[in-house]
């Protein structure tokens, strides 16, 4: 059983020496990547070691037992503790999505429903900027569209972890899932009769580049138009052509930045989002090249279809991609969004788990 994880040891003892090379922390993009594979090994090896302990705990205990019963009880505790481990490692040995060690690039953008679109745009977005901070992240409002009545036409924020996180726990791994059209009832500030509306705005989730040579760009490629920015003005925001729009022309993805004050500091936000968009479209074209790198349920949702709904009237929140239901949606607009988020997870895992054929003991 896990006769595999010992290729795994002997690498985490290999990158263990070559992270005390100081010439690999010359090149931060090689120590940062041998860093993340090296807490990933960790988090492995640690519980097969775990594993392996309480194994021999539970055969001395059962020679004890022989000669005195009060060890079957001692037996016992570790043999529930021995399968406890082979589940935490089961399934941190699945694969796993390449891109579950980056940081994030969020955009936000109102849909249907006009201005309370763009109120629930705001809405989403303090949410997600609230669960960021819950989890210790950094966050960068990238580019914003506002609307007359405070809300969000557009907007982009990225969300980076800080140092190494642990597996599973990188901004990308845990906001990957609300990717989606998110639909919103409730009673909009602007009806004056009380009824309650339907309204939706769209989420997208994607992985951030780590660097400029991740994802190259041909400068020849890119048609840079600038304008002048629009919305609330105020500090020449509105008075000089800073916005930037950038269209990549083998593809026609377009980003337009307008929310800072330089034209430079918009043009390099564009690229950002740019650079994230199409290592996007690179791996969803090498996944469509390869059906079967598509396992889970939940990251195969056609992001054009309803994922959730936040009903105001009944304090409800429910995912319709895995039936989670809660009547707490005030604390989860207000970031406690990890139940949500983790129900997504679990799901994914047992879609995982059962794709691989393992099955869990009686």
């Amino acid at each position: 059983m896990f006769e595999g994880v010992q290729a795994l040891v002997a690498e985490h003892s290999e990158l263990e020496q070559r992270m005390a090379d100081p010439a690999v922390h010359a090149d931060p993009g090689l120590a940062r990547r041998l860093g993340r594979r090296y807490a990933e090994l960790t988090a492995i090896v640690t519980t097969y070691e775990q594993w392996r302990r309480a194994g021999e705990d539970r055969r001395a205990a059962l020679e004890l037992a022989a000669d005195d019963p009060v060890f079957a009880a001692e037996a016992d505790e570790n043999a529930r503790r021995e399968e406890e481990l082979a589940e935490r490692l089961r399934k941190l040995l699945l694969p796993r999505d390449p891109n579950d060690d980056r940081d994030a690039i969020l955009e936000i953008k109102a849909g249907e429903g006009g201005a309370e679109s763009a109120l629930f745009a705001a809405d989403l977005l303090r949410m997600y900027l609230r669960f960021a901070e819950r989890a210790g992240w950094s966050t960068q409002v990238l580019d914003a569209e506002e609307s007359d009545l405070g809300g969000y036409k557009d907007v982009a924020v990225a969300i980076k972890a800080k140092g190494t996180p642990e597996p599973g726990t990188a901004p990308y791994a845990r906001l990957k899932y609300e990717g989606g059209v998110h639909r919103v009832q409730r009673v909009p500030v602007t009806e004056s009769q009380g009824r309650i509306h339907t309204s939706a705005a769209g989420v997208l989730v994607l992985p951030e580049a780590e660097d400029d040579a991740e994802v190259e760009i041909n400068p020849n490629d890119l048609r840079i138009d600038v304008f002048r920015s629009s919305g609330p003005g105020g500090q020449s925001v509105n008075t000089t052509d800073s916005a930037v729009r950038i269209t990549h022309l083998p593809t026609g993805i377009v980003v337009s930045c307008q929310n800072e004050k330089s034209q430079l500091q918009n043009k390099e936000q564009a690229l950002r989002i740019l650079r994230a968009r199409l290592l996007a479209a690179a791996q969803e074209e090498a996944e469509r090249e390869a059906a079967d790198a598509r396992r889970s349920q939940v990251r195969t949702v056609d992001r054009s279809e309803r994922v959730r709904t936040y009903n105001f009237p009944e304090n409800r929140i429910s995912d319709h991609r895995v039936g989670y239901k809660a009547h707490n949606l005030d604390a989860v607009l207000d970031g406690d969004l990890d139940a949500v988020v983790q129900a997504l997870v679990d799901a994914d895992t047992e879609a995982a788990l059962a794709a691989t054929g393992e099955t869990r003991p009686a």
